[in-house]
Order: structure tokens, then C-alpha cells, then sequence
């Protein structure tokens, strides 16, 4: 049997209708979505599954949403595939740490709730905004970075894989170095729709905010690796729980280094790699990272059979 990884996907994926063909099917579905709708007081799968758009793209609703459509993946195929290895990309750890049973689904989706709102808040009482910068080399984009500092915050908040890179922070500081990376002859550069400066300093007040939420919640170690956005490097089961939380509290203002987490598990032994989620992002960035790898996903009914 391959040596294989689940990866799940954080915000931006989501699409109305996302799930529902998944409920309509499966009864242990229809079950998780009776519970994700209870823990968190409001109608999660009517959102999820008819929209409007505008409802679902709000932070608060969007992170849980994913989680629980992953989540419903991780049900259905148990038994069937398992994973040695997990990631998730910046929303898509706490999946992967619910796989790999440092939480239980309840803990981990008031969590992911109480993440979504406290982020969606500062990204209201600081406005800021995201731009992808496609095809200039980490260092030049750390650089630039460090010139638009002059305008506003901005830094690095993705590296999602070679030449593909997101930054985050103050509107000016960001449209400075987007200016600047096609002074650069950045192949592309494009500004992200977006509810707040993710993964950036503007993130400050969600992140003191939530330490008290993590602190009250109980984590287990872990019983496969699970590699972090904060290092790229693993969480094993030698990692005691406060290293576990500290890596979530910190994930709130540092980069996703995603090319490292996914480097660092093939580097350990993985050979082919499942996005369990919406949408294909992630096996995208995984096919950009190294084209050796197999790069599968599940995410509607049909891929079930298929």
C-alpha cells in the first residue's frame, strides 16, 4: 500500500451546494450535520447547501462549513482508506488534527466557530486585505515585503508553493508591494476577496482572544503526524498538548508554509496525497510542489464511486 497523506482545505474553497449531494446519500452524513447545526446554534447545512453565497463567505459560517464537509469525508471513507500522514491549510490543521485525534468533533467545531468570528471581527475593526503574487522567488517577496513596510503592515502569509505566494496586512502596506512586485516582473499579481488581513499582525486581537479558548479545551496527543503551518515540521505523539496549542495560537499571525509541510511528508515516506474537502486547491499545490507525487480528492458524491 502507498504511503499516503489526507490534506484539507482552509477558506476559499467553499462553494454553495458543498456537501449536499454527500447528506442526501449517506445517513451518517445527515447525522454529522445534525450535530455540526446543534454545537453551533444555527442551520450550518441549509448555508452550506443553498446558500446565499454572501452568507457562506462570511468567515464565521465559512471555516465551519469546510470542516464539517471534511469531516464528512473522513466518516465515509474510514474503513476504506487511512492516512499515515495529515495536513490542512491554515482552517484545514484543525481537520487534520481532529483526524489524527488530538480532538473530538465537538470541541474542535467550537473552536473552528469561535476562530471564524474572532478572525471575521478583527478583520473589521482593522481593515486590511490579501494579494496573490505568482512567480517571484520567496526571498524577493520577503524583500519587497520589508519596502512596503514603509506604506503599512505586510507580510508574507502563504507560501503555498514555488513562485506562488499570498501576502497580508494594511490595504496601503499591500497595494504598495503590489506595485512593487510588478516593478519586480511578477507574472501575475492580483488582490484577494477576502474579510480581513489573515495570517498578518492585523490578527493580533483574534489571537489574544482566543487563547482563552484554547486553554479551556483539552487536547490529545496525536496518533499520526500532523505537519504544522507555523514550522512545516511535524506534531508526533512525543508532542504534548500545550506545543499543540501553541502552534494553533501562533498560526493566527504567521505564514502557511504549505510547500514545507508538504516537502517535509514526502521527505518522511508519503507517495500520494487526498484532499478531503471542497474544491481541488490543494492538489494543485501539491502537483506544483513535486509532479512525482499521486494527487487525488474527495469532495463530491461521484468521487466516491470513482
Amino acid at each position: 500500500m502507498m504511503s499516503i497523506a489526507f490534506i484539507f482545505p482552509g477558506q476559499g474553497s467553499q462553494y454553495v451546494g458543498m456537501g449536499g449531494d454527500l447528506y442526501n446519500l449517506y445517513p451518517d452524513v445527515q447525522e454529522i450535520y445534525s450535530q455540526a447545526n446543534e454545537i453551533l446554534g444555527f442551520e450550518l447545512s441549509c448555508v452550506s447547501f443553498e446558500g446565499p453565497e454572501e452568507q457562506l463567505k462570511q468567515t464565521f459560517i465559512t471555516q465551519p462549513a469546510i470542516f464539517v464537509h471534511s469531516v464528512a469525508w473522513i466518516k465515509l471513507l474510514t474503513g476504506r482508506i487511512s492516512a499515515g500522514y495529515t495536513a490542512g491549510h491554515s482552517l484545514g490543521e484543525y481537520t487534520a488534527l481532529y483526524y489524527a485525534g488530538a480532538l473530538n468533533f465537538e470541541d474542535c467545531l467550537k473552536l473552528v466557530k469561535i476562530r471564524g468570528v474572532l478572525m471575521q471581527e478583527a478583520g473589521e475593526q482593522q481593515k486590511g486585505t490579501m494579494a496573490a503574487i505568482i512567480g517571484l522567488d520567496e526571498k524577493i517577496v520577503v524583500s519587497i515585503c520589508q519596502e512596503a513596510s514603509s506604506e503599512g503592515i505586510v507580510q508574507i502569509a502563504n507560501l503555498n508553493s514555488p513562485g506562488q505566494i499570498v501576502i497580508s496586512g494594511s490595504v496601503l502596506g499591500v497595494r504598495k508591494a503590489m506595485g512593487l512586485s510588478k516593478l519586480n516582473k511578477a507574472k501575475m499579481v492580483k488582490e484577494l476577496v477576502v474579510h480581513g488581513a489573515f495570517h498578518s499582525p492585523l490578527m493580533e486581537p483574534a489571537k489574544n482572544k482566543f487563547k482563552d479558548t484554547l486553554d479551556n479545551v483539552k487536547f490529545n496527543k496525536v496518533r499520526i503526524p500532523v505537519y504544522t503551518n507555523v514550522t512545516g515540521k511535524p506534531i508526533t505523539e512525543q508532542t504534548g498538548p500545550e506545543e499543540i496549542k501553541r502552534s494553533l495560537y501562533e498560526q493566527l499571525i504567521s505564514p502557511v508554509r504549505w510547500k514545507d509541510c508538504i516537502i517535509n511528508m514526502i521527505r518522511d515516506g508519503a507517495e500520494e496525497f487526498i484532499e478531503l474537502g471542497p474544491g481541488k486547491v490543494l492538489q494543485g499545490l501539491v502537483k506544483r510542489i513535486d509532479s512525482t507525487v499521486v494527487v487525488r480528492g474527495f469532495d463530491k458524491a461521484e468521487d466516491l464511486s470513482a
